[in-house]
């Protein structure tokens, strides 16, 4: 594609109009909220807004940062949130990042299809989507023992025990279904302190979470249908 000279001074321009915006908001940002991390600065194509992603949220501020908006953008005309969408794009894990041996493994029917699920053992709505996964077929499901102990004070110690047990997927169906833990100490080599290690890295902040073959991730329990259609629309 070639540029007339206006058409690439216009191009100029624009982009050093967008670098002093990013520099100007960075500093004001900063100034306002020390210690943030700024992982990026966009201009967006509505209403002159630029879109930051600050500490794992969106925001969305004025070329001088004076103001600053928070909420999702919905493109009415397409019924389409805008900001979720981006969220996801900037969210997104590699898929091959991620340490499956320091996971359960359950595969049902022909394993094709695959999801990462982190759980927590006292998570109400992991139980609830424990029971849509047993009316999905095909799939390799990963579950990692992800406990949030300030919701939960009893989780890592279950978990542990749950890793420590012989046969791990049972005791995660025992525990998950009918409350009943395996009689260990829990005290094997396991990896949940590693796993919250890694999940507080990727920013998951609440159980269950979901993360597809393609590396889009989905907070929160999902019915098997909306499961269906997830696992078509972001197969790798």
């Amino acid at each position: 594609m070639k540029f007339t000279p206006l058409a690439l001074a216009a191009t100029l321009m624009f982009a050093a109009s967008a670098q002093a915006n990013e520099s100007v908001i960075r500093k004001a940002l900063t100034g306002q909220f020390p210690g943030a991390n700024i992982a990026s600065v966009q201009k967006t194509p509505y209403s002159g807004l630029f879109e930051v992603y600050l500490d794992g949220q969106l925001v969305y501020v004025d070329a001088k940062a004076q103001y600053v908006f928070t909420g999702d953008v919905i493109d009415l005309k397409n019924r389409r949130n805008l900001t979720q969408a981006r969220l996801n794009q900037l969210q997104a894990v590699k898929w091959d990042t991620l340490p499956l041996n320091n996971a359960l493994k359950t595969v049902k029917g022909t394993g094709a299809r695959k999801l990462v699920v982190f759980s927590d053992v006292d998570c109400p709505y992991c139980r609830k989507f424990e029971a849509e996964l047993t009316k999905v077929d095909n799939i390799t499901v990963y579950t990692f023992l992800y406990p949030i102990e300030g919701l939960h004070p009893k989780a890592v110690q279950a978990s542990k025990q749950i890793w420590c047990a012989p046969d791990r997927n049972k005791a995660w169906e025992d525990y998950t279904t009918r409350n009943v833990l395996p009689k260990n100490d829990g005290q094997c080599a396991n990896p949940v302190e590693a796993t919250i290690a890694l999940g507080n890295k990727l920013k998951v902040s609440g159980t269950p979470t979901l993360i597809f073959a393609n590396g889009q991730r989905v907070p929160g329990m999902v019915p098997a249908a909306q499961l269906e259609k997830l696992l078509a629309a972001n197969a790798k």
